[in-house]
């Protein structure tokens, strides 16, 4: 029996994780273990990531991890995402966005799949400050450019992708984005069935409006990445539709892209599509393909039905009632 860790989170994240669980219920059989990780969790604990959640991920077989809250004004404050993501090395971050019927978007035909470098850049976590003047450094080495990279191609080659766009900076940053573009350059060459595209990021950002349809597999460092992510999202009816995976070696944790909206809380009224498609990434992850497939396609019907769809969608229900419709449709 396959072991899920699960985070609650902040937030509405409690209830869109206890969804998920229901619909995980509905589907099989699991060993389900709950951590701790978050602003509740440090209000609670005096730390946003204790240590037993970190031996617990690296135990279990997948990471089911829901929004959650890193305030700005705590001093010293660690944002529990990034620090799975490094602990566990999970150092490629997959965001799909692609159109579904019933759900407004900028194009019906946008189908692609970023793919951003996840434990270095400018989120690398090293800043410092010498008197009126604040640092970051943004770090870029030749493995992480490599991993990642290779790993867009793989992708790319396995999903039946025909180019890979690779997304930087190398005219003005040419140290950091070129050693990105040099190394892209060289796992592209071992790829020739699969085309390599190169777009500077500010027009990478004008193209992604323009031709969104004209992209399939985007490979970038963390903050573009994370910037163009959310750009593709609000393209396919925003970040309530769009999942991730966060890709390591040898540990994967899954999560929608959107925060954890505390205004809406318990309200019921939250759109459950990012969380459960991320568990549909998640069960593909576990080698349940089958299962992954059969949620996708009850996600997939409850939208072009769209007689229980959530008020963002346009729609009248509940987020309770669209979960339920989902579970309905998964047979």
């Amino acid at each position: 029996m396959k072991k899920i860790c699960y985070v609650l989170g902040d937030g509405t994240g409690p209830e869109l994780t206890r969804h998920a669980l229901n619909v995980l219920n509905s589907i099989g059989k699991y060993d389900f273990i709950e951590a701790k990780a978050g602003y509740a969790c440090y209000q609670e604990c005096g730390t946003s990531i204790p240590d037993e959640t970190i031996e617990i991920a690296r135990k279990s077989d997948a990471v089911l991890f829901s929004a959650i809250t890193s305030p700005p004004n705590i001093p010293n404050y660690k944002s529990a995402i990034v620090a799975l993501r490094k602990v566990l090395d999970l150092y490629a971050n997959i965001r799909p966005c692609k159109s579904f019927p019933n759900v407004p978007a900028f194009r019906n035909d946008i189908n692609m799949t970023i793919v951003r470098e996840n434990t270095e850049g400018m989120y690398s976590g090293i800043e410092w400050r010498e008197g009126d003047v604040a640092y970051s450094k943004r770090v870029i080495s030749t493995k992480g450019s490599e991993r990642i990279v290779r790993y867009a191609f793989e992708y790319a080659k396995h999903h039946g992708k025909k180019k890979v766009t690779v997304v930087h900076k190398a005219n003005v940053l040419r140290e950091t984005c070129g050693l990105f573009l040099e190394v892209a350059k060289r796992v592209a060459s071992e790829y020739p069935e699969i085309e390599m595209e190169e777009v500077i990021i500010d027009a990478m950002a004008m193209r992604l409006i323009k031709h969104p349809q004209n992209f399939e597999v985007i490979v970038t460092t963390n903050l573009f990445g994370d910037i163009l992510s959310d750009e593709a999202a609000q393209l396919v009816g925003g970040l309530g539709m769009t999942p991730s995976m966060n890709y390591g070696k040898n540990h994967a944790l899954f999560e929608p892209t959107h925060g954890s909206s505390p205004k809406y809380a318990g309200k019921d009224v939250v759109n459950p599509s990012a969380m459960l498609l991320s568990t549909a990434m998640m069960l593909d992850y576990i080698g349940e393909k089958g299962n992954a497939e059969k949620l996708n396609k009850a996600i997939y019907k409850t939208l072009k039905d769209g007689k229980k769809i959530t008020n963002d969608l346009g729609g009248n229900a509940k987020t309770s009632e669209m979960v339920n419709e989902i579970i309905r449709n998964l047979s």
